[in-house]
């Protein structure tokens, strides 16, 4: 009686995982029939924030479904990193992830309740921002070597403001090849920062391009260098900060990407791939990102899984050769 139980216990088995995987599809198919939530792990206001919040626009327009942005700041981006890798992996649940998140993080040893290697699955890179090293035009200094020179000319040490841990590494980094004693103010987002500076908090700040740009525009912030190589439209006569300084010093820069929760349909995966891509074609979108000072980029799953995973590791061997803490 038993043997005969096993072959109808089997088939019922087998219909209920074909019924759960027609489910499944048929949900792919309606993909998305619900508001999409996008959790930004920064204040309102930064490069990310911006970002995402016009790719979001577009595609409440494009996809007929709201999309609703959730700013949960903190822990170096990780409560809003947790939040989305224990969230459903259904496309529901989005997270705006940066070099912070998936880098950065496991590179300089930050404890994480998540697994940014794991837990995650890659949609598409949305930015490649270039930061830049800023002071104010009013008593600041014109050059970096004239920052340089106030650093080892005064009696107490320069203060810089920056959030994310690789502008936080950027300024370090500088302060030590330039052989200048700083000290971190640490913010929680791009908009303290540009406050922080503004209001006199630091004597320079490292920070993304958007929130700064319209006070670099109207003479109050002196952009003096910026962290890479990367040519800036807005910004043309700005130096990469190796070469103002002299200083050997790598190019760092930083980035955003969408990801959903591991477990992801592929499916789903591939259409919001397409759907930032299809975004991003609307001249619109384009003028938009490049007023805001945001490069806009896209890559394919596969892309974006790969440069992250070699990001981690260029990151993890360049924090360690620093010899460089960031509490």
């Amino acid at each position: 009686m038993r043997a005969l139980l096993r072959p109808a216990i089997l088939g019922l088995s087998l219909l209920a995982s074909g019924a759960a995987f027609a489910q499944t599809a048929a949900d792919v198919q309606r993909y998305p029939d619900r508001p999409i939530r996008i959790v930004v792990p920064f204040p309102a206001g930064g490069p990310t924030d911006v970002n995402i919040r016009i790719i979001a626009q577009k595609l409440t327009e494009n996809l007929g479904q709201g999309i609703v942005i959730e700013n949960r700041p903190g822990a170096n981006t990780g409560i809003g990193a947790q939040m989305v890798a224990k969230a459903a992996p259904d496309g529901y649940t989005l997270l705006a992830a940066m070099d912070t998140t998936l880098v950065m993080n496991p590179a300089t040893g930050t404890a994480m309740n998540y697994d940014p290697f794991k837990d995650f699955a890659p949609i598409t890179l949305t930015a490649k921002n270039t930061s830049l090293l800023t002071v104010r035009a009013s008593d600041g200094p014109k050059t970096i070597q004239e920052l340089i020179a106030r650093g080892k000319a005064s009696q107490s040490k320069l203060n810089y403001g920056a959030g994310i841990i690789i502008t936080r590494l950027a300024g370090a980094q500088f302060a030590k090849a330039a052989g200048i004693d700083v000290v971190l103010v640490p913010y929680k987002g791009s908009a303290e920062v540009v406050q922080g500076l503004l209001t006199g908090s630091v004597d320079f700040i490292v920070d993304g391009i958007a929130p700064s740009l319209p006070l670099i525009r109207s003479g109050q912030f002196r952009a003096l260098a910026k962290l890479n190589n990367r040519t800036l439209a807005m910004l043309p006569d700005v130096k990469p900060l190796a070469e103002a300084s002299g200083l050997p010093l790598p190019e760092m820069s930083s980035w955003i990407g969408l990801v959903a929760p591991a477990g992801t349909p592929p499916a789903i995966v591939e259409k919001l791939h397409r759907e930032v891509v299809k975004v991003y074609a609307d001249p619109v979108v384009a003028d938009r990102l490049e007023k805001a000072g945001i490069l806009a980029v896209t890559t394919t799953p596969a892309e974006f899984d790969a440069f992250f995973r070699e990001e981690a590791a260029r990151w993890t061997k360049i924090y360690k050769e620093s010899g460089i803490k960031l509490d």
